[in-house]
């Protein structure tokens, strides 16, 4: 591979292009994980929360970059490693199928909680350690590395081209990641919906673990709908609130 020519190819029209494509893929694919960064730093006092998910998104597009070099090995994934009556078990399949199962599991006691009416004063009681909490944000971008990994080598050949697409919509991720938190957590509605996201984001990697493929384009439109139909009703909600109630009145002046 020429480093020179692919650092000279960077520059390009169609290469500029191709990071932008890539970037604004790159962000999209890694909705789900900005939620679960979101939800999951908030178990820290509010003066941390910042710096836990910076530091667990830089550590994370560490781990991209190192992935994305090793695209071989992901490649290598693929491989059964044993089988399971006619099912070959691979490394790819160990690993959405362990990141489905923390999701679903850490999702459902979030909507446990919420559920049961626990004020956050209460939950934090017993606190994840601030490393804990990093470790966490790390490991479930690994899980979700794999759909933007395999859709930059589709998309472009230049590593380098790679490379700063992901760095560039890892930017922006961390740049928007406290004011996606900050609406997550003042709109309560929205925290159940983003935890109801992660639901079925945990059940896709465990049916694409288990080889059934499930085309997520599906679960993205249905989010949004979701969202735009919340956000709706959040409006109406604040209109309400500032209409003067002056029904009783009129309704004791006819009585």
């Amino acid at each position: 591979m020429d480093l020179a020519q692919n650092f000279n190819d960077l520059f390009s029209v169609a290469s500029l292009i191709s990071i932008l494509t890539l970037s604004v893929l790159e962000i999209v694919l890694g909705i789900d994980n900005i939620i679960f960064i979101s939800i999951i730093a908030n178990k820290l006092p509010r003066a941390k929360q910042g710096k836990a998910r910076s530091l667990g998104l830089v550590f994370a597009l560490v781990m991209r970059i190192i992935l994305l070099f090793s695209i071989s090995w992901i490649v290598g994934l693929k491989d059964a490693l044993f089988l399971i009556g006619d099912f070959g078990v691979t490394g790819r399949d160990l690993i959405l199928f362990s990141g489905g199962v923390f999701l679903l599991y850490k999702t459902t006691i979030e909507l446990h909680n919420k559920i049961q009416g626990y004020e956050e004063e209460e939950i934090k009681i017993k606190k994840e350690s601030f490393n804990a909490i990093v470790l966490q944000i790390v490991l479930i971008d690994i899980v979700f590395s794999f759909d933007s990994i395999l859709t930059a080598v589709g998309l472009v050949t230049n590593p380098l081209i790679m490379v700063m697409g992901v760095i560039i919509a890892m930017i922006i991720m961390i740049r928007f990641s406290e004011k996606v938190s900050d609406f997550i957590n003042l709109n309560p509605t929205i925290k159940v919906l983003a935890l109801t996201f992660l639901l079925m984001i945990g059940t896709v990697l465990i049916l694409e673990s288990l080889h059934q493929h499930v085309d997520k384009t599906v679960i993205y439109i249905s989010i949004a709908f979701s969202l735009f139909v919340e956000m709706l009703n959040i409006r109406m909600r604040k209109k309400s609130e500032k209409k003067p109630r002056d029904t009783n009145d009129d309704l004791r002046d006819v009585i």
